[in-house]
């Protein structure tokens, strides 16, 4: 069985674009670099609105990653610039990257709502649709 992993952060301003991709781009290259990881993807939706998806060999192999920097780094930052955050987690049989549409739907059943400093509406209502 393969974990997969999908989140979807939306920034609250223009003004920590450029800090994000900056932060974004170290943590993607740390994701593909990373031990058990099989595949990552990212795209961008409406606004501000970014996605990743990233396929393991494991739980334990994606927690690892999860714990070191950058991506350590990251996460503390992004409860203050994103207003909006989603992450889901499953298991599945094929060791391709699920794509868009059926990993959106994963989102809907399986994901969680981290805290964000400056919740929008959405978040603080529990976002029941994204793009």
């Amino acid at each position: 069985m393969m974990f997969v992993s999908i989140t979807r952060l939306r920034l609250r301003s223009f003004r920590f674009l450029l800090p994000f991709m900056f932060r974004a781009g170290a943590v993607g290259r740390q994701a593909k670099n990373s031990a058990g990881c099989r595949g990552f993807l990212t795209r961008k939706t409406r606004g501000l609105a970014f996605w990743t998806i990233t396929l393991w060999d494991d739980e334990k192999s994606m927690y690892a990653f999860f714990m070191k920097s950058p991506h350590r780094e990251a996460m503390p930052k992004l409860a203050y610039w994103c207003d909006e955050a989603c992450v889901g987690h499953w298991l599945q049989e094929s060791a391709t990257v699920p794509a868009w549409d059926d990993a959106t739907r994963k989102m809907l059943e399986h994901g969680r709502l981290p805290r964000v400093s400056h919740p929008s509406a959405a978040q603080r209502e529990g976002i029941k649709n994204v793009s």
